[in-house]
């Protein structure tokens, strides 16, 4: 049999097979399985000897799983968790995005002599980050869904919209910005009325996923649901994500990544939502492996030696430029410490929206290649680098909150969303329940403690959250639950119960710990999200665990005992 062109089969068995192998030897030497991915890339990459794979195919394969990652985030990501982060997120992203951008132009103009048009697109590409790079470090500490967790991921949805007005209007603004070549056009028209067409299309598209998509897409999974036809529901959870993205680039200019995450939110109103994202999951992680491995594709590893000081120069903007100014954002907006940090590390990378733009800088002659080159190295060096920043935050944590008296002050707040008001009512300051975090779950369980006529007070990182809560009369308290300081606002040491109803296993321990010193006999009772997470709080005795499939299982069980009248059992 002849084979005429297989460059996509040899591109996949390549990127995989090197990709399986490095990522395994990374995981035993204790290193993230990305580096492995990313070392895969360089070698079967042109700047590399050897096989070389097909690098446009491999950015075609990437793009599919960055539409597919950001679906997934959207499918347990609602609106109103993005709404409950704006006051962090819409001011935090500008801010940093702006100040990110001075300091790439700052270095590119005064340090590198270049003019204004290509500083300028160049300091953009350093100020946006990877969403696929937060979500793996996101994922891999189980904190996707916890509050800070919602607002590194908000806080990127805003810079990608910033981005992709940045893109829309670059085209036709190259001339003015010293394009020397390359197919930018001479710009004649308005500035403003280019920037109202972009605001404009992007807004249309979204009121038609709140609008249409919102009812359309959850009828469309029910029917298919119907069938009983499991490769019929994975085709049409496969098919929404990749064709409304597909859409969404070609009618309104909106980049597939924000096509699939609004796709994925707005799937979220069905009820197979869960289903949905359990039937992407093997495909996410498969592309996004090729997502590092087009990475690695790109990079020309002579940049570190031809170069070395200027790719330190952009290390040093993308990790501590970027990260100190989102810190600061953060703790100046009064969010806590860890959350500062958590967003501070997120946004230490760029990524996707990085190569796009500055490709898209070089083909219209703005960016010079030694520009992309740069970006580049950048990249790759920031995302090898971003699992270990990471893995510092909670010994940074804790090493400033023990030498610093201004960050121990600060998180000892005076802000009066932090205590409770003098006016409470003392049923909530004695034998209550402490309920950590307002999720879904915190929601539900206030809502039925509420029909119990059991008094309750909730700890919320979600400074909107409790000004809500305590618009409608609600015990909250606005702080980071592991903090002592924010357990004794909320009446710890008279309490009856601590519920942590968040799912970010990082932090319970030190909550349960923190508890238990101020208050030995409360009981403690915790929400996991996989038995792994059972087996470990269970082993370390954190308290009372429950997991949803073992207690839907229990609950049938018990179910199916009352009707054959067979005596219930105590649970193990």
């Amino acid at each position: 049999m002849e084979h005429h062109n297989i460059s996509l089969i040899t591109t996949l068995a390549s990127g995989f097979g090197l990709a399986l192998v490095f990522g395994f030897l990374a995981e035993k030497i204790k290193l993230p399985a990305l580096i492995g991915y990313l070392f895969a890339g360089i070698l079967i990459g042109p700047a590399t000897p050897g096989f070389v794979a097909d690098t446009n195919i491999a950015a075609q394969l990437s793009e599919i799983g960055v539409m597919l990652l950001m679906f997934g985030v959207g499918l347990h990501f609602s609106l109103a968790d993005l709404m409950s982060v704006k006051r962090i997120a819409l001011p935090g992203a500008i801010v940093q995005m702006s100040l990110a951008t001075l300091l790439g132009m700052a270095l590119a103009m005064w340090g590198w002599g270049w003019n204004f048009g290509a500083a300028l697109v160049f300091g953009v590409s350093l100020s946006c980050a990877s969403t696929v790079v937060l979500l793996k470090a996101l994922e891999a500490r189980k904190a996707v869904d916890s509050i800070n967790g919602r607002i590194a991921v908000g806080w990127l949805v805003v810079e990608d919209l910033v981005t992709v007005l940045v893109l829309v209007l670059l085209p036709p603004l190259a001339q003015l910005l010293g394009a020397t070549g390359g197919t930018g056009q001479a710009f004649t028209g308005n500035l403003w009325v280019e920037i109202g067409k972009t605001l404009l299309s992007v807004g249309a598209f979204i009121a038609l996923m709140l609008l249409v998509g919102r009812r359309a897409l959850p009828w469309i999974l029910l029917q298919v649901a119907r069938t009983g036809t499991r490769e019929l529901f994975t085709l049409a959870v496969i098919a929404a994500a990749i064709t409304i993205a597909w859409c969404a680039s070609e009618m309104f200019s909106v980049s597939f990544a924000l096509g699939a995450f609004f796709a994925g939110m707005v799937m979220r109103e069905s009820k197979f939502s869960h289903r949905a994202a359990e039937e992407s999951l093997p495909l996410r992680d498969a592309f996004s492996v090729l997502f590092f491995v087009s990475v690695g594709m790109l990079f020309n590893p002579m940049v570190l030696v031809e170069k070395p000081l200027e790719v330190l120069a952009v290390v040093g903007i993308i990790i501590f430029g970027k990260g100190v100014a989102a810190a600061a954002l953060a703790l100046i907006l009064r969010y806590p410490l860890n959350t500062a940090l958590t967003v501070a590390a997120g946004l230490a990378q760029i990524g996707e929206f990085s190569f796009i733009l500055g490709g898209l800088g070089v083909s219209l002659g703005v960016l010079p290649q030694e520009g992309m080159n740069l970006l580049l190295a950048g990249a790759l060096i920031s995302i090898a680098l971003n699992p270990f920043v990471f893995k510092a935050i909670e010994p940074a944590s804790a090493w400033v909150l023990k030498h610093s008296s201004l960050a121990r002050a600060h998180e000892r707040s005076d802000d009066v969303l932090a205590v409770l008001p003098d006016t409470t009512a003392d049923k909530y300051l004695s034998g209550q329940v402490i309920v950590v975090g307002f999720g879904r779950v915190g929601k539900w369980l206030a809502e039925s403690l509420d029909a119990q006529g059991i008094a309750y007070v909730v700890v919320e990182e979600s400074r909107d959250r409790v000004e809500e809560l305590r618009a409608q009369g609600k015990a909250a308290v606005f702080g980071n639950a592991t903090q002592s300081d924010v357990l004794i606002q909320a009446h710890i040491a008279t309490a009856a119960m601590l519920v942590v109803a968040t799912p970010d296993l990082i932090n319970i321990s030190q909550m349960v710990d923190t508890a238990r010193r101020i208050n030995p006999a409360v009981e403690v009772v915790l929400r996991t999200h996989s038995q792994d997470e059972v087996d470990f709080l269970r082993r370390e005795k954190m308290g009372e665990v429950f997991f949803g499939e073992e207690e839907l299982a229990k609950n049938i069980l018990d179910h199916i005992r009352k009707r054959f009248d067979t005596p219930v059992m105590a649970h193990a």
